[in-house]
């Protein structure tokens, strides 16, 4: 298997087979398991999740959908908390959070990550526990601060020394102490696209320790009455499929503890490392098992703490994608199907489907791979490589770059994409005045949705433009 990272298609040559990484398929109709959500199944051709048929599911729900097999995620959240037992695991709400992801993260025992004041407003509907609730981001406002801070937010992760300024006097106005994690830049290339890479220096997240910013903010928040220096916060990007850079990170981070205790006297008690953990999108991706990463990461900080004589602090881990990537697909119906005749005779195929860019991003973005199925049928036909793209006005509006399905795949066709729970729907636009697609929960034949699908009531609801005076 060739190694390359998802967000990478730079690699896919202008030719009908494809890319070098994409295998020919002995099997066009079947499904590569590591790419779905666990009780995903084709019968008779027909795509099934927790098993609801998704030719059932656009018939009553229409299409493009986002499909969230509830089984799926709760068995990966309970994974991670059981290999990481000793940890704090924070769900990353910025993957996709809605009041029912909430409710399940609460009820599998996570904690929830944040990074808007919306994302804690969703967490406060949902009666999430507030002192499990992290609070990140790089500018947040007056209006934010205070809405944490009233809240009783467990955490709030510091990201620049206004922010500490800002922090302090909110928290002194109500009469609050605030417990803060400081967030760091260990100066680490994590093997990803440099959009989601957020441990280098040249970025906009964190306090460098390198250049001395770090210990000075955590100098800052321990001389703040108002503020609880609780520890220190570690991130080094996303989509990560090893743990080599996170032991690059962990020497540096330790160090820095270190130091805090020696020249400061405070011996933090916590530590976030971060995670970021990578997801199979494609045949290409190989990512490691929670347990796997509990062992390594746990190895790593036992060793640095030997080192520095420091206690073992109490760790905490952002799995990100991980938990919610897998346990979601979107299902699209196909609209036209065109061959276009490239140089030297080569032939792509262009299936459009009623989705694209307003509810996947990634591909446009950063050039992320997917991968997708015929969902409604099988086909005995030959494979295909096609590109599946999407309706908007756009030349870069492509959901998958390359993949192979049946060469009879034709209008009316059902085509679903795993892998889409994350950063997809979270990320999704009006783009075009597109509406939002509904995410329909599955689980033991029935479906519920939990975000329904938006309307043009609600396109127009925030224009308040004057109407034409129609006796003019």
């Amino acid at each position: 298997m060739i190694r390359a990272h998802e967000a990478g298609w730079a690699h896919a040559v202008a030719s009908a087979s494809g890319p070098v990484w994409l295998p020919y398929p002995d099997d066009v109709n079947a499904l590569l398991p590591q790419l779905w959500s666990q009780s995903a199944e084709k019968i008779n051709g027909v795509l099934q999740i927790g098993g609801v048929a998704l030719t059932d599911l656009v018939e009553d729900h229409g299409s493009p959908a986002f499909v969230l097999d509830e089984v799926d995620f709760r068995s990966r959240a309970s994974a991670f908390n059981d290999a990481f037992a000793d940890y704090d695991v924070y769900y990353a709400g910025k993957a996709f959070l809605c009041t029912t992801i909430a409710r399940w993260v609460a009820e599998e025992g996570l904690n929830l990550d944040v990074c808007s004041g919306g994302e804690l407003a969703v967490a406060e509907r949902a009666g999430f526990p507030m002192e499990r609730v992290g609070f990140h981001g790089n500018n947040k406002t007056i209006a934010e601060l205070e809405q944490a801070v009233a809240l009783g937010v467990g955490r709030i992760i510091v990201d620049s020394f206004s922010e500490i300024e800002r922090l302090a006097s909110v928290a002194r106005g109500m009469g609050r102490t605030a417990r803060v994690l400081v967030r760091v830049t260990a100066g680490v290339e994590a093997h990803t696209h440099e959009y989601i890479a957020t441990a280098r220096e040249d970025q906009k997240f964190g306090f460098s320790i390198a250049t001395g910013a770090a210990f000075e903010a955590l100098r800052q928040v321990a001389a703040e009455e108002t503020l609880e220096l609780r520890g220190i916060h570690s991130h080094i990007g996303s989509q990560i499929f090893d743990t080599m850079g996170f032991e690059v990170a962990a020497k540096k981070v330790l160090e820095l503890h270190a130091r805090a205790r020696d020249e400061l006297g405070i011996e933090m008690p916590d530590l976030d490392l971060g995670g970021g953990f990578g997801i199979a999108y494609t045949s290409q991706d190989d990512p490691r098992t929670p347990d796997e990463l509990a062992s390594q990461l746990s190895r790593i900080v036992a060793e640095e703490c030997e080192h520095h004589e420091l206690a073992v602090p109490h760790l905490s881990i952002e799995p990100g994608r991980a938990i919610v990537g897998p346990a979601m697909c979107t299902v699209y119906t196909v609209g036209t199907v065109k061959p276009v005749e490239l140089d030297g005779g080569v032939v792509r195929t262009y299936v459009s489907v009623d989705g694209g860019m307003s509810d996947n991003i990634r591909t446009a973005l950063y050039g992320a791979d997917y991968s997708a199925t015929l969902a409604n049928r099988a086909s005995s036909e030959k494979p295909m490589v096609t590109r599946v793209v999407g309706k908007h006005c756009e030349s870069g509006d492509i959901v998958v770059m390359d993949e192979y399905v049946p060469s009879d795949v034709r209008p009316g066709d059902l085509i679903a994409v795993p892998g889409t729970g994350a950063y997809c729907r979270s990320m999704a636009s009006n783009y075009n005045h597109a509406l939002r697609p509904p995410v329909i929960a599955v689980k033991e034949g029935s479906s519920q949705i939990v975000v329904r699908r938006e309307t043009l009531d609600d396109l127009l609801a925030t224009d308040v433009g004057v109407a034409p005076d129609v006796g003019s």
